[in-house]
């Protein structure tokens, strides 16, 4: 099954029964500095945008609460609090992403409450943002799997060696597969994919590129690119593009950002 599928699935399933997480799926409210930085060449300030935030409500139409944040390059002077995942993120990033923002698909797509769609994390940056550039609106999904987790999922062990291109063949929404083994030994496998496949969803999803970094304790990060989604919940049109290139994927996936401490 779609991995978006199966995590929009989970609101369905879940509603009443509240799961709790360490790691919390809506960043914490506060206030992001406007911040002015250097360039070598010039003058040149890059800004990032103060961030609204929303809270939830009290009563049963509680909406998530939601950062945003222009990625704008290295982050924070000592005097700064501590930024939140948005902004350490868009710190990991090119400035020309767009803005990004902290949301939960469940809540947008399914309705569900901040219970609900609280989930497990294990990466720091682990959780979906939305991409806000020239008018459209695309999504990145990052997950991180223990061994553990990948193997209840899979219903068998799990593989780091496993050649993911060699089943892009049964899978025709799938397509432009590359496999990648880093010096580190870690293997690197991206692909496209159509997301044109039939569901009983009230969205239909944008073309993506998807990342699956495979790593040598069977621990596997995932992410997915996604141009966007229409219909229910929708924020805005489809991006032309997936927000993440394969290059910026690779780049996000193998930087210690993402890692855990430890």
């Amino acid at each position: 099954m779609n991995d978006v599928r199966e995590l929009l699935g989970r609101a369905a399933e879940g509603a009443g029964k509240p799961a709790f997480s360490a790691g919390a799926v809506y960043a914490k409210a506060a206030r992001i500095r406007r911040r002015r930085r250097a360039a070598a060449s010039a003058a040149v300030l890059a800004v990032v945008a103060a961030g609204a935030f929303t809270l939830p409500r009290t009563g049963g139409d509680e909406d998530p609460a939601r950062t945003s944040v222009a990625s704008a390059g290295p982050s924070a002077s000592p005097t700064d609090p501590a930024p939140d995942k948005a902004e350490r993120l868009a710190a990991l990033l090119p400035a020309d992403v767009g803005e990004i923002e902290e949301v939960s698909l469940l809540a947008l797509i399914k309705n569900a409450t901040p219970e609900q769609a609280r989930t497990d994390y294990l990466g720091p940056l682990d959780g979906q943002y939305a991409f806000r550039k020239d008018g459209g609106v695309g999504y990145l999904l990052l997950t991180l799997m223990d061994r553990e987790a990948l193997e209840r999922k899979m219903g068998r062990p799990a593989d780091p060696a496993e050649d993911l291109c060699a089943r892009i063949g049964q899978e025709p929404a799938r397509t432009d597969c590359v496999r990648e083994v880093l010096p580190d030994g870690r293997t690197l496998t991206t692909w496209r994919d159509t997301m044109d496949v039939e569901g009983d969803d009230s969205v239909r999803w944008g073309p993506e590129l998807v990342g699956r970094l495979a790593q040598s304790d069977g621990s596997q990060f995932l992410v997915r690119s996604s141009t966007g989604f229409e219909g229910t919940g929708t924020q805005g049109p489809l991006l032309s593009e997936p927000p993440l290139s394969r290059q910026q994927i690779k780049e996000l996936l193998t930087g210690p950002g993402v890692l855990p401490k430890g």
